[in-house]
């Protein structure tokens, strides 16, 4: 039996996650969103400009995701109408004769945000520190040749992001839980925030071998790219979110290159998105019953998980005196 001291509890790693998609966040529309342990709300004014909150009004501590709306370029509380801007200070409150001078000095914890990919980012730290890198682009979004819309899966998984991100080095998993007929070989390299991957992945066809490659990179925890090159190009982007410390969201979004000008439809590139599917839900029951050990017994064909893990543990800040991201800018 392993000892105690194995096992561990894993803080959030800080980085860009995707919290929404572009299109299904319109002008107007407020969401009550939770991510990193965290009630937040999320909107798009009416001029198109993206926020995300910390949820609770500091006036009365009503939830700005359950009732309220967007006022021009303000959310509006749905409990007395104070109006909030999109850097989390006071717009307007409707019935005062004159905004207090402390709630001019109040600013709501606001989370950096970009739109990039047809996605919306936000940017998490523990203590509230700005973002270190920026966030990928990925031109096949906007490239013509490929398909104009995500096909899109979504999984809630009760597990750390650390866990699921794992797999990707794991090389002897893909025999004994995906059924694969033999050990993947990869090369994986980092630089900085980014990891990098590459696998050949010649196919057998009745028309001979097609040769293929898999290659793909992490940009930080939870924002991940893999592309599918040989008989049916097909991109993924695989963003994974934590929800709670060991509870995460993970969207798939794949988009498939263009054969005489349409996308394709069924056949081998149905089949990959399919087994890409099929192996997540394989996943799924180990890493929700299964707990992280930090100090792993290891064998040489296990995959590079250890330089995986020295590269991972760059994303957890240090540790600081216990600081809530809601008192640390709510009120200065």
């Amino acid at each position: 039996m392993l000892e105690k001291s194995r096992y561990s509890m894993l803080q959030i790693p800080f980085g860009w996650y995707v919290v929404d998609y572009s299109d299904e966040l319109n002008p107007g529309d407020v969401k009550a969103v939770r991510y990193f342990g965290q009630d937040q709300v999320l909107f798009r004014t009416e001029s198109g400009e993206i926020s995300m909150l910390d949820a609770y009004c500091p006036h009365l501590g009503a939830h700005l995701g359950h009732g309220g709306i967007v006022n021009g370029e303000c959310i509006e509380c749905p409990f007395h109408a104070w109006r909030w801007k999109t850097d989390g200070k006071i717009g307007e409150i409707p019935y005062a004769k004159r905004i207090p001078p402390r709630a001019q000095d109040t600013k709501i914890f606001t989370y950096p945000t970009v739109e990039r990919n047809n996605l919306i980012y936000a940017w998490y730290h523990p203590h509230g520190d700005e973002p270190h890198y920026e966030v990928e682009t990925y031109p096949e979004v906007l490239d013509p040749e490929w398909g104009d819309e995500f096909e899109k899966f979504e999984y809630r998984i009760k597990c750390h992001i650390q866990d699921m991100a794992e797999n990707a080095v794991d090389a002897a998993h893909f025999v004994y839980v995906h059924g694969v007929a033999t050990y993947p070989e990869f090369e994986v390299t980092y630089e900085n925030q980014k990891r990098f991957f590459y696998q050949k992945a010649d196919m057998i066809t009745p028309r001979g071998t097609v040769k293929g490659k898999i290659s793909g990179a992490s940009n930080g925890p939870g924002d991940n790219f893999t592309k599918f090159e040989g008989i049916c190009d097909t991109l993924l982007l695989g963003s994974t979110t934590p929800t709670e410390n060991e509870e995460v969201i993970t969207r798939f979004s794949f988009l498939q290159k263009k054969v005489n000008g349409e996308v394709p439809k069924g056949g081998v590139g149905a089949a990959i998105i399919a087994d890409i599917n099929k192996q997540v839900k394989e996943d799924i029951p180990v890493w929700e019953n299964k707990k992280y050990a930090s100090k792993p017994v290891l064998c040489d064909s296990d995959g590079p998980i250890a330089k995986f893990r020295k590269h991972f543990a760059t994303f957890y800040a240090e540790d600081k005196e216990p600081e809530s991201i809601k008192t640390a800018n709510i009120e200065k």
